[in-house]
């Protein structure tokens, strides 16, 4: 019996190196601000939905841990910002195949940043998945 198959991605390897590339400054601090003020609720939402949800959480502590190092952080932050963005090439509200390109970008920026994201930054993801950590804990570093 034949799979049926998903449609194609309408990312490919460019579109993703251009949502990931190295923001100014500016355009990096407005990244963190949507993040900072919509990851949370976003990520609760689509937990169940998702099965990266661990890495998306501990993507989001190390880019708003000052010890990363900052082209580090402007990758996550990047893929964090198209994440939390309501209206995305995918819509993430369509069954199955809503996340995978937020999926594909995420999965580039953790593959780019690996070396960063720490045991830490995992430890506090859990808690935040296990609802052990409030909002306002959530949103410092």
């Amino acid at each position: 019996m034949k799979r049926p198959s998903l449609p194609a991605l309408p990312l490919d390897r460019q579109k993703i190196a251009e949502i990931l590339r190295p923001a100014d400054a500016g355009q990096q601090a407005r990244q963190k601000r949507r993040v900072m003020r919509s990851f949370l609720s976003t990520v609760r939402r689509a937990a169940s939905a998702i099965p990266f949800t661990r890495d998306l959480a501990a993507s989001y502590y190390c880019a708003i841990d000052p010890e990363t190092p900052l082209a580090s952080r402007g990758i996550l932050l990047a893929a964090l910002a198209y994440f939390v963005m309501p209206a995305d090439l995918v819509p993430d509200l369509m069954p199955l195949i809503g996340f995978t390109d937020d999926a594909a970008v995420l999965m580039a920026a953790i593959t780019a940043v690996r070396a960063n994201i720490r045991p830490e930054h995992y430890d506090r993801a859990r808690a935040l998945l296990d609802n052990e950590t409030d909002e306002a804990d959530a949103r410092t570093s």
